[in-house]
């Protein structure tokens, strides 16, 4: 199985390791031509959605990278990656790719000092750990939109069909599951 990630800026080989030790191929996603090879899925990582945001419409990606989305193409995004998908954000009209029906609010939990770990439950897969740093947290889901995971009264993890955003970072933690479940979510057809 092949996985694309985007790699124009943040913590993109986290989730790259952690996707090579569960036996998928990683490409990386730096240039429009990289957009034109075949893969099972994508992961829009954690960092400055902003910065993404506006390197994506530079680079050329952005339309593209949508339009697999909209078709249907396995997303797993964190943290900055939610805050693209989502189709508002709370105080901020700046918006990004706008494939998940929901408003995401940005740097919820307040500067690097107010990042966190924690476990909690996560649907489907059981209690596991949560590395929130500079997090987002999803304020309000439209039908459709599955909630996964909430912590401190707050959601923190959505599906939206084969979108699965989460406000925390899975690649840092030694857990798997997250990723398990995101190639199980490629591999469906």
């Amino acid at each position: 199985m092949k996985i694309a990630v985007l790699a124009v800026q943040g913590a993109f080989i986290e989730h790259e390791r952690k996707l090579e030790v569960l036996g998928a191929s990683c490409v990386e996603l730096r240039k429009a031509e990289d957009l034109n090879q075949s893969y099972d899925g994508l992961v829009l990582p954690g960092g400055e959605s902003t910065v993404q945001g506006k390197l994506l419409r530079e680079l050329g990606m952005f339309d593209t990278i949508r339009k697999q989305i909209k078709k249907g193409l396995p997303v797993l995004a964190t943290c900055a990656g939610m805050i693209l998908l989502a189709d508002s954000l709370e105080g901020d009209a700046m918006v990004h790719l706008q494939t998940v029906p929901m408003t995401v609010k940005r740097n919820a939990y307040g500067r690097q000092l107010g990042s966190f770990h924690t476990e909690a439950e996560f649907k489907g897969i059981g209690e596991i750990p949560m590395t929130f740093i500079r997090a987002p947290y999803v304020a309000d889901v439209s039908d459709g939109v599955e909630v996964l995971a909430v912590v401190q009264d707050r959601i923190v993890a959505i599906r939206y069909g084969k979108q699965m955003a989460l406000a925390f970072h899975p690649e840092l933690d030694e857990d798997h599951r997250v990723h398990e479940e995101f190639l199980r979510m490629c591999g469906e057809k």
